[in-house]
């Protein structure tokens, strides 16, 4: 009895810590409130001379522009199937709709109030201005370009029959920062962030040398009349290309191949190092969603296409979840940076019919992640979460210094032209 008269209250004063700690302490998102993403972009209003907020509207005009948004991952902002599924693993929160459904005339409900940065605990109320169609546009036009009824742009002298304003963001960064710079909330311990990307930017040789901004790569220049009969001007194309499209993932990372010796014979030690080089993105590779990461794979094969050694390396990131989210390990590519995995084996004394094949495969979620979503949370679409960016299989008999051509591939993705002669022969 005098046990447990200790230990009963030790246990109450526990369990009240515990409340405590994920009540108040520990957010129920993995990530934190900032002012500019807290809440949804305040209601606008159809600007004079305009029918509609929507991006079709908008496409009367800008007709280009609105057959490129129509392809782009901000389009499908709130119907992609990934972004169901996982918002239905949380529930729905609110919160998650301020980046991929901005507007607040696309939301159903207000947040009046986040007492203590508590997402559960925010006061809301109906919306009466809700569109559930207009929802589905995801990150539309007018969450970029429309505020206090005038079209913003990047332009000073546009000529227009609706009122228009000049903003200097979108020359700059900033206009990508509200929703591409999430940060970490408390008991949340993150090298930078869950979702950090603009704050990954290089600031040496891609921002000052080269000038590029984030629009350089994912909004491509292009000359062109930005709206119908309107003048020829040097714009951007709306695609927005990133981490969901292989091209583009393609474009970021250069692969090379070495093997030594380069003409093995039977019975000889084989090292066979493949180099992963973010060649071309301004930012960290991968990047965005914590559970995007790289596969390098190695595998000897038999002439029958049987496995005699694998191995496989993972580069990203290694978060502990619970019951505080810690971030143990993070093996990314910096910009510019490069890293070896090497391969070794004995060989046999025949050689004949052994391959060996390199692999470089890009991952948006794991499989187990994907079966979970599609066991528990409702994902449906066959949209594929993973993809390759180099592979080679080649002959152990064959010169593997000219089989794996092992000069670097020197080009820096997109900041050349695709048809530009100094690309080298090792696209990833």
């Amino acid at each position: 009895m005098k046990l447990a008269a200790k230990i009963l209250p030790a246990l109450g004063v526990i369990a009240g810590l515990v409340y405590v700690y994920y009540t108040e302490i520990k957010p129920t998102v993995i990530f934190g409130l900032r002012s500019d993403y807290a809440h949804a972009i305040p209601l606008q209003k159809i600007p004079e001379g305009l029918t509609s907020l929507k991006a079709e509207s908008c496409g009367q005009c800008h007709r280009a522009i609105y057959e490129e948004w129509k392809t782009s991952i901000h389009s499908q902002a709130f119907v992609d199937p990934f972004f169901q599924a996982y918002w239905n693993k949380d529930k729905h929160v609110w919160v998650c709709l301020n980046c991929h459904t901005p507007l607040e005339n696309q939301q159903a409900t207000l947040i009046k109030e986040i007492p203590r940065n508590r997402v559960e605990k925010s006061h809301q109320i109906p919306n009466p201005h809700f569109d559930a169609e207009y929802q589905k546009e995801g990150v539309t036009c007018a969450a970029c370009h429309v505020r206090d009824g005038a079209i913003l742009g990047p332009f000073e002298d546009s000529v227009a029959p609706h009122p228009t304003k000049f903003d200097p963001s979108f020359r700059t960064t900033q206009v990508c920062y509200r929703c591409h710079s999430v940060v970490g909330g408390p008991a949340q311990f993150y090298n930078g962030g869950p979702c950090g990307t603009y704050a990954e930017y290089e600031g040496k040789f891609f921002m000052k040398e080269r000038g590029f901004i984030c629009q350089s790569c994912h909004m491509p220049e292009i000359t062109r009349p930005v709206a119908a009969d309107g003048p020829i001007r040097q714009g951007r194309q709306h695609l927005w290309r990133g981490g969901h499209d292989p091209d583009m993932v393609k474009r970021a990372v250069a692969v090379q191949v070495v093997a030594n010796p380069s003409q093995p014979k039977g019975g000889d030690n084989i090292e066979v190092t493949l180099t992963v080089v973010n060649a071309g993105a301004g930012h960290k590779l991968p990047t965005g969603d914590p559970d995007r990461h790289f596969t390098v794979e190695f595998e000897l094969l038999d002439r029958d296409g049987r496995v005699l050694k694998q191995q496989q390396d993972t580069m990203g990131r290694w978060i502990m979840w619970q019951p505080a989210i810690v971030e143990l390990y993070d093996n990314r590519l910096m910009p510019l940076a490069s890293r070896n995995y090497t391969f070794t084996h004995r060989l046999p004394e025949d050689l004949s019919g052994l391959t060996i094949k390199t692999r470089v495969r890009y991952h948006i979620q794991s499989e187990r992640q994907h079966q979970m979503l599609i066991n528990k949370y409702g994902l449906t679409a066959n949209d594929p979460y993973n993809f390759v960016v180099y592979e080679r299989e080649v002959p152990l008999t064959a010169d593997l210094a000219q089989v794996f051509e092992d000069a670097p591939d020197p080009r820096l993705g997109c900041s050349i032209s695709p048809g530009d002669s100094t690309i080298g022969r090792h696209p990833g």
